[in-house]
């Protein structure tokens, strides 16, 4: 009877040491997983929702906030800490806005309805510019450090800008560029049959000076980086070389569930938008056709093609390294 008890005592302990042994592969599995060694802040799964609807319009997506903790216990705002609920920070002007009602089928249109006491004087001896912005989602725009517009509709349906301002040249243009997200923290939204699919981004621009000329237009000669970067799945797939952020080798394919996706994210540097700010050491603009953003079917765009795909002038869409995976870009560009 003691043999018989003395040998089920040692095929406990040895399913014990089993089951012990099988959850330590299995964190060491998670261990292995979670291995990361960029500079960015790492997440993983869904942030907390913290302010519903901000922007709600027919057909539109539904355009939330929310918050999400990183593995070093820093709170990161998710798709990004904007100004669109700030009152000091001006709205633009409408080129195509279907959200208000506003389809206007021409520049001219839209000038017509241009309200000039929204035109944001920087140098009382400057000259006044107009900007004509098309974002995939959301732009807020800076001049010399001065905030002269921000987009009227944060995520859908799309839009167009016209945003004016007097200043003197040179001047430098600023702009936080934000792919909005319907699943907060995961860079993700439903769409073509997935629950979690991976949104893109885009913008593109074109300023024009008082007798109409164009002056810029966004192109690769502009400044972008990427400061969150998501839907991740596997962390391996990401690199980085000095201050490039490179996501190129990881999926896009977005999936049915997304509440293991990590995202990485990297803090704003101070006065980004400031004219002395140096972003030398930026990369430059990676550039997108119209096809690759899929405007063709967007009167927000093809109403105006005119404009934004000038035959002298053509305006191309611009944005970080990864038009999919990269969601909050800060760019820049100095108008001589």
């Amino acid at each position: 009877m003691k043999h018989i008890f003395s040998l089920v005592i040692v095929a406990l302990l040895m399913l014990g040491c089993a089951d012990n042994k099988s959850k330590s592969k299995e964190i060491a599995s998670r261990s292995e997983d979670f291995k990361y060694n960029g500079t960015a802040r790492v997440t993983q799964g869904i942030a907390t929702t913290t302010a519903e609807d901000i922007y709600s319009c027919e057909r539109g997506r539904k355009t939330d906030v929310g918050e999400i903790t990183s593995t070093d216990g820093k709170t990161w705002t998710v798709p990004a800490s904007t100004h669109y609920m700030n009152d000091d920070f001006p709205f633009s002007e409408d080129l195509f806005n279907s959200c208000e009602g506003n389809t206007y089928e021409s520049v001219d249109e839209s000038l017509s309805h241009f309200d000039v006491s929204k035109t944001v004087e920087i140098d009382e001896d400057g000259e006044v510019f107009t900007a004509f912005i098309f974002a995939d989602n959301y732009f807020e725009m800076y001049v010399n450090g001065v905030p002269v517009g921000k987009d009227k509709v944060p995520f859908t349906q799309f839009n167009s800008s016209i945003v004016k301002f007097k200043v003197e040249k040179p001047f430098t243009i600023a702009m936080k560029l934000v792919d909005w997200e319907e699943h907060l923290g995961v860079g993700s939204e439903a769409n073509r049959g997935k629950s979690f699919h991976s949104g893109d981004g885009g913008m593109v621009a074109v300023i024009k000076d008082e007798q109409n000329n164009i002056v810029a237009t966004t192109n690769k000669t502009w400044k972008a980086q990427t400061f969150y970067t998501s839907p991740i799945k596997d962390l391996s797939c990401v690199s980085e070389d000095g201050n490039y952020r490179y996501s190129e080798n990881c999926d896009t394919g977005g999936g049915q569930d997304g509440t293991g996706f990590y995202a990485l994210h990297w803090e704003l540097p101070n006065a980004w938008m400031n004219t002395d700010f140096d972003d030398s050491n930026w990369p430059n603009a990676s550039t997108f056709n119209n096809e690759t953003i899929g405007v063709d079917n967007k009167p927000s765009y093809t109403n105006f093609t005119s404009l934004f795909d000038d035959a002298e002038h053509d305006a191309e869409f611009i944005w970080s390294t990864n038009v999919v995976l990269d969601n909050e870009v800060l760019v820049r560009y100095t108008v001589n």
